[in-house]
């Protein structure tokens, strides 16, 4: 069964009322701006402990939202060990690379790689449930491949491959060169978005053994919990160095950056289109590389700008692929492109909208 929209989105712009047009924007708003938040905070705390205090107390605030919701529980050991898997794919590793990444790279650059998961979402989808994907969506990828290509690699390979189509002096392939690749943050947020990618995927498995909201609750509690762990056996100091303003930026990362964001998210996609509120997903990494501008004083380099266009089109495409097929005349298919609840970059919490809405 198919979403069948009851409201439009573009109904919501036509009412005129800004307001309506401000929490449309918010949950982007939210999620762009809490990367930029955790980024301030990095100095003086340590990745991994960050990473539990923005997953563990949203799933607690999430499962209060299902309780005063009246969702059931999971029930059974397959419901719970699709939701524990879920946890620690989509939470655990999800918020852990996601923090040791943005130790390495800045808020705006890490959003643009967090947000390029569709097209590993896409990928997956053809290769596990035959999914095409259509020729916009090909495009996609293909303009995908290139703009996180020029994120990741340093820019001095980038104008060596160019010009001379070989690594700079010193650079060889191997080991090594590994290593190096994920001393970058940017590699680190790309292996974070794969992770969400996946985790959009096992979503599907875990809707149909267990409530969405309350998986979802529960899959951040159970991702956050391994993440405490690992910080109190290899970091040292987690908040020692932390002052009222990091602790309000680490809440507001937790409370609007995740509960507030998400509980928006699950109003209008109950409500409206999804592909159409699916398409206003590049606004998040646009506000992250404009408050790390303003706030962090983060600057892109002229081939990293380059990068973040193609990437900012590809997510446009993967996004919106079957609406443009049907505006050039193309034949548009459910058959030949991905949901929009797993077309969704945000984050794969997003998909519980689309099994809630299309169970009721």
């Amino acid at each position: 069964m198919h979403l069948k929209p009851a409201l439009s989105l573009p109904s919501l712009s036509a009412r005129g009322s800004l307001s309506a047009s401000l929490l449309l924007i918010a949950p982007f708003f939210f999620w762009g701006t809490a990367m930029v938040a955790m980024k301030g905070v990095i100095p003086n705390t340590t990745p991994l402990f960050m990473a539990g205090v923005r997953l563990l107390p949203a799933g607690l605030l999430v499962l209060l939202a299902g309780m005063v919701m009246g969702r059931p529980q999971p029930k059974g050991w397959v419901a719970w060990l699709w939701i524990i898997l879920f946890g620690l794919v989509d939470g655990a590793l999800f918020q852990g690379f996601l923090a040791e990444g943005l130790s390495r790279t800045g808020a705006g650059l890490g959003s643009v790689m967090i947000d390029s998961q569709p097209l590993a979402v896409a990928l997956m989808a053809l290769w596990l449930f035959g999914e095409r994907i259509g020729l916009w969506g090909w495009l996609g990828l293909l303009l995908g491949v290139l703009g996180i290509s020029l994120l990741g690699l340093p820019d001095e390979w980038v104008l060596s491959l160019l010009h001379t189509r070989s690594l700079p002096n010193g650079s060889q392939l191997g080991v090594e060169l590994v290593h190096d690749l994920f001393q970058n943050g940017q590699w680190l947020m790309l292996l974070a978005a794969l992770s969400m990618a996946l985790g959009t995927v096992l979503m599907r498995y875990v809707s149909r053994h267990a409530d969405p909201v309350t998986a979802t609750g529960w899959h951040m509690i159970l991702g956050g919990v391994p993440l405490f762990g690992l910080s109190a056996r290899v970091e040292a100091d987690q908040w020692v160095h932390l002052d009222w303003s990091n602790w309000v930026a680490m809440g507001y990362a937790t409370v609007f950056g995740s509960a507030i964001a998400y509980g928006l998210f699950f109003y209008f996609a109950s409500s409206g289109s999804l592909t159409s509120l699916s398409s206003l997903t590049f606004l998040t990494p646009i506000f992250a590389l404009l408050f790390g501008n303003l706030f962090l004083s983060e600057m892109l380099s002229p081939i990293q700008w380059v990068g973040v266009c193609l990437t900012l089109a590809s997510i446009y495409l993967i996004n919106q692929r079957d609406v443009l097929a049907a505006t050039f005349k193309r034949q548009p298919s459910d058959r030949d492109t991905l949901p929009p609840s797993e077309a969704i970059p945000a984050t794969s919490l997003t998909n519980a909208v689309v099994s809630v809405v299309e169970q009721e």
